[in-house]
């Protein structure tokens, strides 16, 4: 496909002047303001997202009764896609984690698994547990795994915390439902079933070069043992206050509750191509419907009230406490969820968008190739996957004009590659990794630091071989 269909026609007919120049260099200062605030002034990733959406509405010269309203019609119509997700998933997650089905999953997985296949176990059963969970709650809650684990195996650490934390982290870059890769979905208005199946068609091989086959390299570089406590938490005891469960939930349903949203969703993309011609077929109606992902994930978390809930011993007092309590900790995602649509529609609504396609117009450069970048650069400066993520599909949206359902979705994998890339000092994943396995800062960049720029490189290396054969 050429150059030229990956633009927006209007932006590809339009010579470069003066004032793309200028929208060019605001747009740049905007970003290099958020990013001084998170890195050098730690400054919240949601006021410093408010500052730069204020500086660019200003400097582009957006009349000024324009500038907060813009601002709020991207805070709005991002939450409108993915606040309601992220809230159903935090709920979800919490009755995983307080159920004991996620022990459950990594025991079953773990305990057939012999010690030459214990790394890839416990990949596995990181990117099952992924499915629902945000990576911080997955990694708090596979924490005392990785660690009996490798105690248990007589393993060095990080033979098993890296296959861990690769499956967490690709599943939060590359799969929906996680807030991530939505956003990425919405702004580039890519299928969600494609882009779900195409994710996983990366991930899985992903998550093998940069978990188990890492692993026995970063087990080398930091010879580290597994502690006895992590997080000032005694392993030992954390681990007898879920077996004191009543009616834990078996491997089979903690599977099949997990899994259900997703399958929803898969079914309503097999129906969407099954009754392609028939958009009113009663079947395909209903697919649809329970497809949705807010659909699925509200479906699947009556199930999880039901499986991770009642079933296990929980009154509907308690059931209601967790749920409640699932959402806690989402505020910070929400707000710069939010801030980041508020931003993304700033630079929009400044121009700036078609002005960098102009630039691609120019460049040659692939579209996909452009969103991983201008991702990555998010990333490194500003710490932030979500912040990447939102900016760099909002300013690439406006050059994927005329591209195939196939390649909207993997530009929105583009970026979401792009968004997991070398996470360092400004990333909060960074310092939860060094404290959680007891490392130092040197430790932490070989091994956490390393696979995240191997993750993201290679997860890209496999989205540009899709992109050349479809």
């Amino acid at each position: 496909m050429g150059t030229a269909t990956l633009l927006a026609a209007g932006a590809a007919s339009k010579a470069w002047d003066a004032h793309d120049t200028r929208l060019i260099v605001v747009g740049l200062i905007g970003i290099a303001i958020i990013i001084v605030l998170i890195s050098a002034l730690k400054v919240h990733p949601f006021l410093a997202l408010v500052t730069g959406s204020a500086f660019v509405g200003l400097a582009a010269g957006v009349p000024l009764s324009d500038i907060i309203p813009n601002f709020e019609d991207g805070v709005g119509s991002t939450l409108e896609e993915v606040g309601l997700l992220i809230a159903l998933g935090a709920m979800l997650g919490k009755l995983l984690a307080e159920s004991g089905g996620a022990d459950r999953i990594v025991d079953t997985i773990v305990s057939r698994a012999g010690r030459r296949l214990v790394p890839w176990a416990v990949a596995l059963a990181a990117m099952i547990v992924a499915l629902p969970m945000f990576f911080e709650i997955g990694l708090v809650l596979l924490l005392p795994i990785i660690v009996l684990v490798a105690r248990k195996a007589e393993l060095p650490l990080m033979r098993v915390a890296i296959p861990a934390l690769a499956g967490l982290s690709a599943l939060h870059g590359l799969i929906p439902p996680h807030p991530g890769p939505l956003i990425a979905i919405g702004n580039l208005h890519a299928q969600l079933g494609i882009t779900l199946a195409l994710g996983v068609l990366v991930a899985v091989p992903t998550v093998v070069i940069s978990g188990p086959l890492f692993g026995m390299v970063a087990a080398r570089w930091v010879p580290v043992d597994a502690p006895s406590s992590a997080g000032g938490v005694d392993l030992d005891a954390e681990r007898g206050q879920a077996e004191d469960l009543k009616h834990p939930p078996s491997f089979g349903v903690t599977l099949l509750t997990i899994l259900f949203p997703v399958v929803l969703m898969l079914l309503k993309a097999l129906a969407d191509i099954i009754w392609n011609d028939h958009p009113k077929d009663e079947t395909r109606v209903v697919l649809d419907f329970i497809g949705e992902p807010l659909a699925a994930l509200f479906l699947g978390v009556l199930l999880a009230m039901v499986t991770f809930g009642y079933a296990v011993g929980f009154s509907g007092a308690a059931i209601r406490d967790r749920l409640s309590n699932g959402l806690l900790p989402i505020a910070t995602i929400l707000l710069i969820v939010g801030a980041g649509g508020g931003f993304k529609e700033t630079l929009i609504d400044a121009g700036l968008g078609n002005s960098i396609a102009k630039v691609a117009n120019n460049s040659g450069i692939a579209v996909f190739v452009i969103a991983y970048l201008l991702a990555v650069a998010l990333r490194v400066g500003t710490g932030s996957a979500t912040v990447a993520t939102t900016t760099a599909s909002g300013i690439i949206a406006p050059l994927v004009h005329g591209e195939s359902s196939v390649h909207l979705a993997l530009i929105a994998l583009a970026v979401g590659a792009g968004s997991l890339f070398l996470s360092h000092v400004n990333d909060a994943g960074f310092w939860l990794v060094n404290q959680s396995f007891k490392l130092t800062v040197g430790q932490t960049f070989k091994t956490w630091s390393v696979m995240e720029c191997l993750l993201s490189a290679v997860a890209f290396g496999f989205i540009s071989i899709l992109w050349v054969v479809t």
